[in-house]
C-alpha cells in the first residue's frame, strides 16, 4: 500500500515540475525576429544541426526580419602525443561566420568558434561516432549563441 501511495505522489510532483524547452515554438514569441533567408556554405552536418535549431525562427514574421550568411570549417588536430607519436587526445574546432542582413542591407558579421578537446579511442567505430556527437554538440552550442547574438541585434 505504502508503495503505491509513494509511487502516485512521485508521479504528481514530477509531471506537474513545468519543464519547457528553452527554444520551443511557443517561447520563440519571445524573440523579437525571425529568420526570412538562410545560405549555408561549409560542413553540411553543423549546416543541418544550425537550421534545425533556426527552424522555429521562420515561421512567424516579427519586427526585425533577418537574411542570414552562414559559412562554417570544422577542423580537427591532434592535441596531444605519447612519446611513441601516437596521438592522445584531439581538438575538434568549428569556426563558423554569421552575416546578418536586416531588410536587404548588411547589419552585421561576427564570427562564433567553438571546440572541445578529447581523449583517443583505440576502437575506431566508437571514435567516429564519438566525433560525429561532438561535431553535433558544439553546432547546437553556436545555433543558442547565434540565436542570443540575433535577440540582441538593434
Amino acid at each position: 500500500m505504502q508503495k503505491k501511495i509513494f509511487t502516485l505522489l512521485l508521479f504528481l510532483f514530477l509531471s506537474s515540475c513545468g519543464y519547457e524547452a528553452i527554444y520551443s515554438k511557443k517561447n520563440s514569441k519571445n524573440y523579437n525576429f525571425f529568420v526570412s533567408k538562410l545560405s549555408f556554405v561549409g560542413d553540411r552536418d553543423v549546416n543541418l544541426r544550425i537550421k534545425e535549431r533556426l527552424n522555429n525562427f521562420t515561421l512567424n514574421e516579427k519586427n526585425k526580419n533577418f537574411a542570414l550568411k552562414i559559412s562554417n570549417s570544422s577542423t580537427k588536430e591532434v592535441a596531444a602525443k605519447n612519446t611513441l607519436g601516437d596521438a592522445v587526445t584531439f581538438k575538434n574546432t568549428i569556426a563558423t561566420n554569421i552575416e546578418v542582413s536586416m531588410n536587404g542591407e548588411f547589419k552585421n558579421n561576427f564570427v562564433i568558434i567553438e571546440s572541445f578537446i578529447y581523449n583517443n579511442n583505440s576502437n575506431r567505430f566508437n571514435l567516429k561516432r564519438y566525433e560525429k556527437e561532438i561535431k553535433n554538440n558544439l553546432a547546437e552550442t553556436i545555433a543558442d549563441k547565434l540565436i542570443l547574438k540575433l535577440s540582441n541585434i538593434q
